[in-house]
């Protein structure tokens, strides 16, 4: 059975990451330094090859994906962005210290939205609402391998809720450059809207992937053989490896 490929990656650095600030909605460009860090990238890895590229319309995601493809045609998908921050934006923690609403918002998870942002809730639902649209077109068109380039938040907040193996998004921290490829099997996303993380991004051609990342990759191939072999309606976070 035919299967699709989905590769996603992470926009290259800028300023507000080296200050550690809060970036969402902020339409900031790589630093000098990212630029250069994704062209070394680039010079020293492989990264795979797709016939279709998404990005999200942050000029930091734009620019990485024209570094990494530059002969590719852009698909600007504006659900594809990164939180808004609100009030928030543009501040570091440190400078937010005896804020009550920064501090209100941190002692409930970041789940609430900040004051003119946006909610864990809402920001889940429209990354998600893009993501299957995008996946459902893929099928709908036969293109079986394609390249997202998007923020941390949103691939780490896809990949815990569709990625096998099941894993909370702290298990898919990435460095900027860097990302997963996944597979997805029509059957098993009809059933269960699930995925195959399968690999990371870029393969270095001289170093080996890291043992934990490895440990994930092996736990996902485990799961989708499962699931394709198994009735998916009773495979969900009770399948979830022991840590």
């Amino acid at each position: 059975m035919k299967t699709y490929q989905i590769h996603f990656i992470r926009h290259g650095i800028i300023e507000g990451n080296i200050k550690g600030q809060y970036i969402g909605s902020t339409d900031s460009p790589l630093s000098a330094f990212g630029a250069e860090k994704i062209k070394a990238l680039v010079s020293s890895s492989d990264y795979p090859n797709a016939n279709a590229f998404f990005t999200s319309p942050m000029r930091r995601c734009r620019e990485t994906l024209s570094l990494i493809y530059p002969s590719a045609n852009q698909i600007v998908i504006d659900g594809l962005r990164e939180c808004c921050f609100g009030e928030f934006e543009g501040y570091t923690a440190k400078e937010l210290e005896g804020n009550k609403d920064f501090a209100e918002w941190i002692s409930g998870g970041g789940v609430d939205a900040p004051p003119g942002g946006e909610s864990a809730a809402q920001f889940s639902k429209r990354i998600f609402e893009a993501f299957e649209l995008i996946v459902n077109g893929l099928i709908k068109t036969g293109t079986t391998s394609s390249v997202i380039v998007t923020h941390a938040g949103v691939i780490m907040s896809i990949l815990a809720n569709y990625g096998l193996p099941k894993a909370p998004m702290t298990d898919w921290i990435m460095e900027n450059g860097c990302g997963y490829s996944c597979r997805i099997h029509p059957q098993l996303w009809t059933s269960g809207k699930v995925m195959e993380v399968y690999d990371v991004i870029p393969n270095a051609r001289a170093a080996d992937t890291d043992e934990e990342q490895q440990r994930l990759l092996d736990a996902g191939r485990q799961a989708a053989h499962k699931a394709s072999s198994s009735d998916l309606s009773s495979f969900g976070e009770g399948e979830q490896e022991e840590e």
